[in-house]
């Protein structure tokens, strides 16, 4: 499908988005240890020392010591200008992003309701999730509700969001993976937690199945 053309264009989309958002917080000014970044990010603490690494060799954050044997991070002005440039390309992704998954998840959620699918489950939340609750407007299937891990207990269109854990326990015909940026992971996650393959249902190209079709 189109939306994998996506990537194509911007390998290091995922990269990009993540470094995007730490060059975001540490634009707010306040003191952040890696630590600090790791949980407002919900990055693991390893990678957010890589990412503090190269964003450090490019000349686009400094760090400066602070009490107790820590260290804080501070934008460069070159860091302004890679954060505005960061922002205005996720901003083009975006809007391609939007009108290939828009088209997209309506071709499967049609397909879907052809093959007798009337309750469905979302896994994983970004803002494709968003354009699958749009789209899922368009058909008679209801929305039985979402799972996300790093989400549970938030509201999602004034749903609940459960763990990736509890998706069994919710009476639906389909599992729809809507997550775009995280869809490896998340793939994971319902396989992990006892979903069966054929019950899971995306627009996107997973990369353990395009591995198998090598």
């Amino acid at each position: 499908m189109n939306v994998q053309n996506l990537n194509k264009k911007d390998p290091g989309n995922p990269d990009s988005y993540k470094s995007l958002l730490m060059l975001d917080e540490i634009s707010k000014g306040e003191p952040l240890s890696q630590r600090d970044l790791s949980k407002k990010l919900n990055i693991a603490l390893g990678l957010v020392n890589s990412y503090i690494k190269n964003l450090v060799l490019k000349g686009y954050i400094t760090i400066k010591a602070i009490p107790s044997k820590r260290y804080a991070y501070y934008l460069t002005s070159q860091g302004f200008a890679e954060k505005t440039r960061l922002t205005y390309h996720h901003l083009q992704n975006y809007t391609n992003l939007y009108k290939n998954a828009r088209r997209d998840f309506q071709q499967l959620f049609n397909k879907l309701y052809i093959n007798g699918i009337r309750k469905v489950v979302f896994a994983g939340i970004d803002e494709a999730t968003e354009i699958a609750f749009l789209s899922l407007q368009e058909v008679d299937i209801k929305f039985e509700g979402v799972v996300d891990d790093n989400k549970e207990g938030k509201s999602f269109f004034k749903t609940v969001v459960m763990p990736f854990a509890e998706i069994n326990k919710i009476d639906c015909d389909g599992i729809i993976l809507t997550a775009f940026i995280k869809r490896d992971n998340v793939y994971e996650k319902l396989l992990e937690n006892g979903v069966p393959r054929e019950k899971i249902h995306t627009i996107y190209q997973i990369a353990k199945d395009e591995q198998k079709s090598d």
